[in-house]
């Protein structure tokens, strides 16, 4: 048992240099190490939760992932499947660092192309030390760059994903909100379009939750989630304003200098509003304005959600029938990029 035990551990490290030579550098060997160092810690949750070493807090927590995975199935359809039924303690705050950049004066994020995901708009660590050392190493090349911290991923099914303990530190809501988020990306996934799928997976995200506190009725919860949404909603409009009026200086014939000064006081301006609205809601801004405040930060900030209000139109044309909702989204998707993007503007202005 022990020499097969050794000879797998040889061929999955073989494995990995093969990966790594013919994929054109390591950062695919971390990728692949990286995700199997987590699938490798996976547990049961039932076994988690009966063993009599598991704190009685977490038994508790994952006993409403239970729950909120079989309403994932039964109410909101999303796949039967054994992702989230294991859970897996990683040791740490995230689980990734995802690395974003983009030129001095553009808004224009750089791309990186992977096998499976397409083409995305960041690239990701499992290691901060090697996601900081990307950071410094694209910074060098003069772009602006940010790195943050993942807590939660999806690999599209590719992978039985467990519910990690970085998702321990949010409260109920948010991971069970996450939860339905990270089984919509194994619905629907269209490769090099990251705002039709994070908008996609938000507006199930959103329906789910309003369904799932409904069901519990937990009204004030429903009204603490609205009221978290509407101020998401109003830092990224405070966002947009920014990107647009950068956009207009990035466009002008002036000097870099110029430049330079111009979007150190936007950025500014964008900082003192997040702040002021931030602070009406009873939240700490440091925690959002957490490192500097560049062109990659906002990138990373609207990646998300630019598509939502389009999907949310969806929804009310299926009448919030979740399968319905699946196959028009499906049937966008099928279209290229320029009459997909036709026919989500149509659809966020109706």
């Amino acid at each position: 048992m022990e020499r097969a035990s050794r000879y797998a551990r040889i061929l999955q490290q073989l494995f990995l240099v093969t990966l790594c030579l013919s994929l054109s550098g390591c950062y695919y060997l971390q990728a692949a190490s990286g995700q199997w160092q987590v699938m490798r810690k996976r547990e049961p949750i039932t076994d988690v939760v009966a063993d009599a070493a598991t704190s009685a807090e977490l038994a508790e927590r994952l006993r409403l992932v239970q729950v909120a995975r079989q309403f994932s199935i039964d109410e909101l359809a999303l796949p039967d499947n054994d992702s989230y039924r294991s859970y897996a303690d990683i040791e740490r705050d995230f689980v990734v660092w995802n690395v974003f950049a983009a030129p001095e004066f553009s808004l224009q994020a750089r791309r990186w192309c992977f096998p499976i995901a397409g083409c995305v708009s960041y690239r990701g660590y499992f290691s901060q030390q090697a996601a900081n050392a990307e950071a410094g190493r694209l910074a060098g090349k003069g772009f602006d760059v940010a790195v943050g911290g993942v807590t939660a991923y999806s690999t599209l099914g590719n992978f039985d994903d467990p519910v990690l303990s970085s998702m321990m530190r949010w409260d109920d809501l948010q991971l069970v909100a996450t939860l339905f988020h990270e089984l919509a990306h194994q619905v629907l996934y269209v490769k090099g379009d990251t705002g039709f799928n994070e908008s996609f997976a938000t507006a199930v995200e959103e329906f789910g939750v309003r369904r799932w506190l409904d069901s519990r009725g937990q009204t004030d919860d429903m009204r603490a989630y609205r009221e978290r949404r509407a101020l998401r909603q109003d830092l990224m409009a405070l966002v947009a304003g920014a990107r647009r009026d950068l956009r207009i200086t990035f466009a002008k014939a002036v000097s870099d200098e110029e430049k330079r000064v111009s979007k150190r006081a936007r950025l500014k301006q964008l900082e003192i509003a997040a702040s002021t609205r931030l602070e009406q809601a009873g939240r700490n801004p440091a925690g959002w304005l957490r490192g500097e405040l560049n062109n990659a930060r906002l990138i990373s900030m609207t990646l998300y959600e630019g598509r939502l209000p389009a999907f949310r139109a969806l929804l009310e044309q299926c009448e919030h029938d979740m399968r319905c909702f699946y196959d028009k989204a499906r049937e966008l998707a099928k279209q290229d990029k320029v009459a997909r993007n036709a026919a989500l503007d149509a659809l966020a202005s109706s």
